[in-house]
């Protein structure tokens, strides 16, 4: 395992993340979603809800569990640490989400499926998308996409324009972040063949013939699927099941996807470096980071939280001049 004090998610967070979340905000309608959200959705509901359903992990709750969970904050450099639930669902499936109150949730068919290794791996995983402010977007793109057909209603139909673009945006950038939080997780693992042997097990893994699996022959068969691009029709194939055309859209990359991005990662300069301490850290990501349009110097995360608390405060004024009337 390795350790980054001071790292920003600037020293791993992939291009074509950065790239497709400019692409999301640029969306018409993401400004009216970012209104709305701030408006009628809060995070205390959802810990209440996991508070009352799930266990809350600690060093007296899944203390092993737990230990690695704070291992993998350290190593990020992560604060105020976030809160770990499990929760009693066969899916295995882990997921992060919350921005003032941040958490990530683990399903009990994650524990019974992967070993300690492969569990930090996830755990690591899931805290580089806390790491990238990523969990603010995420809820927001859940919203979004259960409110498409009201938003058209609203807008006589012409919202139905906006909302379609809007959630392909979402979509679209939701399957760029896993890119990052990948990184993320090999940074903390500094093992890739364990972040692929992961990937192997959740696309299709079982706990009864485990033994008859080859993760050289997954990362054949990631090669293979590569290949497959130098056929058009295959390319248009591909997009179209990422685009949902004819069924649903794909919130995450096909995981053969995954494996090629992160191996192109891990045997290049960039990782090196990282690896050897050379990286973004806090205090020079503060002191060098480019002027924003208002005139100060503040990241993406910190623009839009001080965005939704101007929001905030306006929905305040509306509110108490509607009371007064």
């Amino acid at each position: 395992m390795a350790t980054y004090p001071g790292i920003t998610s600037e020293a791993f967070r992939h291009p074509l993340d950065q790239e497709a979340e400019n692409t999301l905000r640029s969306v018409p309608g993401f400004d009216l979603v970012a209104r709305k959200f701030v408006e009628f959705l809060y995070e205390r509901p959802q810990i209440i809800s996991l508070k009352g359903s799930s266990i809350q992990a600690g060093p007296r709750q899944y203390s092993t569990i737990y230990g690695m969970f704070r291992e993998c904050v350290r190593d990020l450099d992560i604060s105020p640490e976030p809160t770990l639930f499990i929760s009693q669902n066969p899916q295995v499936n882990a997921y992060s989400l919350g921005q003032e109150f941040p958490y990530i949730v683990l399903n009990t068919g994650l524990l019974d499926l992967l070993d300690e290794q492969e569990l930090r791996t996830v755990i690591a995983h899931e805290l580089g998308h806390i790491k990238c402010g990523h969990t603010l977007l995420i809820q927001m793109a859940m919203w979004a996409m259960s409110i498409v057909s009201t938003l058209g209603q609203w807008t006589f139909g012409v919202g139905n324009i906006i909302s379609s673009g809007l959630v392909f945006a979402f979509y679209e950038w939701r399957r760029k972040a896993e890119l990052s939080s990948d990184r993320a997780a090999l940074l903390v693992m500094d093992d890739v063949n364990v972040v692929f042997r992961t990937m192997m097990k959740i696309s299709g893994g079982s706990k009864k013939y485990m033994n008859e699996c080859s993760l050289a022959e997954f990362i054949q068969q990631s090669k293979d699927f590569h290949d497959l691009d130098s056929d058009n029709l295959n390319q248009m194939y591909k997009v179209l099941m990422y685009t949902g055309v004819g069924g649903t859209m794909m919130s995450h990359p096909f995981a053969v996807d995954r494996v090629k991005y992160l191996q192109e990662w891990s045997d290049s300069p960039e990782y090196a470096s990282v690896r050897q301490g050379n990286y973004s850290r806090t205090s020079v990501e503060v002191n060098n980071e480019a002027p924003s349009p208002s005139g100060g110097n503040e990241s993406e995360v910190d623009r839009l939280q001080r965005q939704i608390a101007e929001l905030q405060r306006e929905i305040g004024r509306w509110r108490d001049n509607g009371d007064s009337k």
